[in-house]
């Protein structure tokens, strides 16, 4: 049977973590966002005309991973030491990448989901008006594959 540790007597909870120990953790997420050719042109040339979409989504993909214990109700807020984002395109895609890193007693693969959800979303909303077509719809944008890639946890800090 599969245990669920968010949830006790029917209730949803926070796990105690107080007795594990710090250590290393770092995880990674990916995910992609479908868009028209001449979107993934105009963001490549730096021709949109809300701003430079790499740039914005950078930022919000940083802040949306320090705000997830915020948004994710069971989440613990954790001491973040190190953020990155990065893009890639492939064909007909962009690929965002969050990687977290932090010192403690629980994992950061949520802090990672968070931030590229966060970044994807950023891409769409500053792209949408490009993207729909005559009835305001969106037959091309999707974003799809959001999954963390890998999680590592490694020595205690003491030891590292």
């Amino acid at each position: 049977m599969v245990e669920f540790t968010h949830i006790s007597d029917g209730r949803a909870q926070m796990v105690d973590i107080s007795a594990k120990l710090d250590v290393v953790r770092e995880a990674v997420a990916t995910g992609k966002i479908y868009l028209r050719p001449a979107t993934l042109v105009a963001i490549r040339e730096g021709t949109v005309v809300k701003g430079n979409v790499l740039a914005t989504a950078r930022v919000a993909a940083t802040l949306a991973v320090k705000e997830t214990p915020r948004i994710i109700p069971m989440c613990h807020t954790i001491l973040l030491g190190a953020i990155t984002v990065d893009f890639t395109e492939g064909d007909g895609f962009i690929e965002a990448v969050v990687r977290t890193k932090s010192t403690g007693k629980t994992g950061v693969e949520m802090e990672a989901l968070t931030g590229v959800s966060v970044a994807l979303l950023t891409i769409w909303d500053m792209v949408k008006s490009a993207e729909k077509d005559e009835n305001g719809q969106y037959p091309v944008t999707r974003i799809e594959g959001i999954r963390v890639v890998e999680k590592r946890k490694g020595m205690t800090p003491a030891a590292a």
